[in-house]
């Protein structure tokens, strides 16, 4: 059996995150879905996977069905397959924000960078007054990022903002582009850098998973694997697994924590 992944985020107003937590629970354990979920007062974030049948009524139940109302019409949804179930069970839990960064001034619901599509993504980055920063977590970039990205060499996304205070200057870098895995860490930073002063922020839209998935790889600037964070572990070009699956050492040393 071949099982359907999808990642999914949306920044949003959810006051009731809290009462939304079982029946959705409830609506994913009743699919035989597995994966991880987080609500906050911010949104949703998370990554499931199951049956492609079962996946599709998930996204479906998000987007137009009762439970959130309509609320999350813009949702941020990525598909794609793996071989084996990549997650060992279903976990949806409450947190204070769905990406952590700590700066109650970074709020996405009010402002974010630009959205790059990544058919525009090439011709962004190959502009030599662009400072191209990967978001992610150190162990990330150590597997693949983009010809020429900047590595802001922290352990947790929580970190981003020390690293923003002590290497970034407003003055200096007056245009930045950004990514991440799956974008929801760029829309955080990118609100988080807007409210620093800096004038022209971008983001690649879908995040690098999205980039993978569209540009063909011949015309592709992304170099090396992309983590995810489940039991796939990387993925390449057109989303593929890339087979790092077997590599235990490499699974041990995943770092703190899942982001996106």
């Amino acid at each position: 059996m071949i099982f359907k992944v999808a990642a999914f985020y949306r920044f949003a107003a959810l006051p009731d995150y809290r009462e939304l937590r079982e029946p959705l629970r409830a609506f994913c354990a009743g699919r035989a879905l597995k994966g991880s979920v987080l609500l906050a007062q911010e949104g949703i974030n998370g990554t499931v996977a199951g049956a492609p049948e079962a996946i599709d009524a998930f996204a479906h139940e998000l987007v137009r069905g009762d439970m959130f109302g309509g609320r999350l019409d813009n949702l941020e949804l990525k598909f794609s397959t793996a071989e084996a179930m990549p997650f060992g069970r279903l976990k949806v839990r409450l947190k204070k924000e769905i990406v952590t960064l700590g700066d109650a001034a970074a709020d996405p619901t009010r402002q974010v960078g630009t959205y790059v599509d990544a058919s525009e993504w090439n011709a962004l980055i190959s502009s030599p007054d662009t400072l191209l920063l990967d978001t992610r977590n150190a162990f990330e970039v150590a597997m693949g990022t983009f010809e020429g990205a900047v590595d802001p060499g922290i352990g947790s996304f929580g970190q981003f903002k020390d690293f923003a205070a002590a290497r970034l200057d407003p003055a200096k870098h007056r245009r930045i582009a950004m990514f991440c895995t799956g974008g929801i860490r760029c829309e955080k930073a990118s609100a988080h850098l807007l409210a620093r002063g800096f004038a022209e922020v971008y983001h690649l839209k879908g995040g690098i998973l999205k980039y993978l998935e569209e540009v063909p790889e011949a015309q592709s600037r992304w170099r090396g694997e992309c983590f995810v964070f489940d039991e796939r572990v990387a993925l390449g070009h057109g989303l593929r697994e890339s087979g790092l699956r077997e590599r235990s050492l490499l699974k041990q040393d995943m770092g703190p924590g899942r982001d996106e």
